[in-house]
């Protein structure tokens, strides 16, 4: 695993099982359920109206001298230049460091952007496309041809929708969790390569459209940034609005469902492929370890995109006045944001903590020669974290069941939306019962296991 060569001393994903619960872990994946289902039973009772239908337009402006800061031109060409300095750093330390693993190329990828792009959203919402260095180079190349970034050789296909962006998180889960060599700067340098070029070429066919549903970055930090308290109105103007209400707006489009699926089935693999049971399974088998491995991490996608799609098309909806009952994936694919940032926490929490400041020391010496350029070579890990496995622990649990409960609210929300009154309830339950295996799985993986 590229975090364990990252970081000898703690394992990728850090300490904290089973064995370290407050609490049996079969009696955590049963009160996790059961808070599931309670949860459900109490919005049953109480959310009898959708509270956050067009929304679009909800939410309390932010104070007039921060909203002209934040848009102003020099606030975003400084956060532009921010980071095309942070990439070109980058650019140095993956061209011409050498390929050992205190390299910071492997943390920088792997821990800062991978899993710091989720707290980052979180809390700043749409940030990576305002950091992006691939939209910065198209914005300068479209100024100094004369024309403007949004516009292309020909329009974005509506069909295609996010999934260019699904296809390459997909192909980063690959690089991260099958890749034999990907703790090897080769591949990385390959599979940037590859990114720049597609995304560039995509950009100067379809204009920065194409950056906004191709790039795997961009478009995962803005489905995440849906659960942040960040937003615009339909009018521009930028606005508070509640986490729940602004997860609402997620514009439902083709591809959404996959690209949920490749999030939530790949963390579900990546905990999965570390148990003894597949370990020894693939070790049996022989030298085919990566074509299987291939063949889970696709089956595990795979067997979140189709039991979601199942799950909300076992309903009935009007057909006059509600949707199309195929649309039914895509318009309810929202209320699984939370349950991957559940995910996400639970599984990377310690790994982004621990090995993010080994990050930051090995910055300052991407050439890997003993430099202290920007002056954190002294600092020090603080394995707290590590050392206390129980909070880590209850920690895991908390994040997995609260994601999956606030991934309930937002569901059953839209479900008063769409579906007719006499299947509002009903209608759901194909929904419960498959969060009801997500989160009893997905406690399985991370302590039963």
């Amino acid at each position: 695993m590229v975090g364990q060569l990252i970081g000898p001393v703690v394992p990728m994903h850090g300490l904290g099982g089973a064995k370290d619960l407050p609490i049996p872990a079969p009696l955590a994946i049963a009160g996790g359920t059961a808070a599931l289902v309670v949860s459900f039973c109490v919005l049953v009772l109480a959310w009898r109206r959708p509270r956050y239908a067009g929304t679009r337009g909800s939410g309390r402006p932010l104070p007039s001298g921060l909203a002209a800061l934040i848009d102003s031109d020099g606030w975003a060409w400084a956060l532009r230049l921010l980071g095309l300095v942070a990439a070109g750093w980058f650019g140095w330390a993956l061209v011409a460091g050498p390929d050992l693993v205190t390299n910071p190329v492997f943390g920088s990828f792997y821990v800062l952007l991978w899993v710091g792009i989720v707290p980052a959203s979180l809390l700043f919402g749409r940030i990576f496309r305002a950091l992006s260095p691939v939209r910065t180079i198209n914005l300068l190349f479209a100024r100094a041809t004369g024309g403007e970034p949004s516009n292309g050789v020909t329009a974005y296909p509506a069909w295609l929708g996010s999934w260019p962006a699904a296809v390459g998180l997909f192909a980063f889960v690959w690089l991260e969790l099958v890749n034999p060599h990907s703790a090897y700067i080769g591949p990385v340098r390959l599979w940037l390569a590859v990114y720049v070029a597609v995304m560039l070429i995509g950009s100067a066919v379809f204009g920065d459209t194409w950056l906004s549903r191709a790039d795997p970055f961009e478009a995962y930090s803005d489905l995440l940034a849906k659960l942040s308290p960040w937003a615009r109105r339909e009018d521009g103007t930028l606005v508070w609005r509640s986490p729940l209400a602004n997860l609402a707006t997620t514009q439902a489009r083709p591809g959404l469902v996959a690209m949920v699926a490749v999030l939530f089935g790949s963390t579900a693999f990546d905990s999965y492929k570390d148990t003894p049971r597949w370990v020894n399974f693939v070790t049996d088998l022989g030298p085919d370890v990566e074509l299987l491995n291939t063949l889970a991490l696709v089956a595990f996608c795979a067997a979140v995109g189709f039991s979601f799609t199942i799950a909300t098309r076992t309903t009935s909806v009007d057909p006059e006045t509600g949707p199309e009952h195929r649309a039914l994936p895509s318009l309810l694919a929202h209320s699984v944001v939370p349950i991957i940032v559940g995910y996400m926490t639970a599984h990377y929490l310690s790994f982004f903590v621990e090995q993010g400041q080994t990050t930051l020391i090995q910055l300052s010496d991407p050439m890997v020669s003993g430099q202290n350029l920007l002056g954190t070579a002294n600092w020090t890990v603080n394995y707290w974290l590590s050392f206390h496995p129980t909070v880590l622990a209850s920690i895991k649990v908390l994040a997995v069941v609260i994601g999956h409960i606030v991934g309930v609210v937002a569901a059953h929300d839209r479900a008063l939306e769409l579906l007719p009154k006499k299947h509002q309830v009903v209608g759901q339950l194909g929904l419960l019962v498959i969060m009801v295996v997500y989160t009893a799985t997905g406690l399985y993986l991370l302590f039963g296991s």
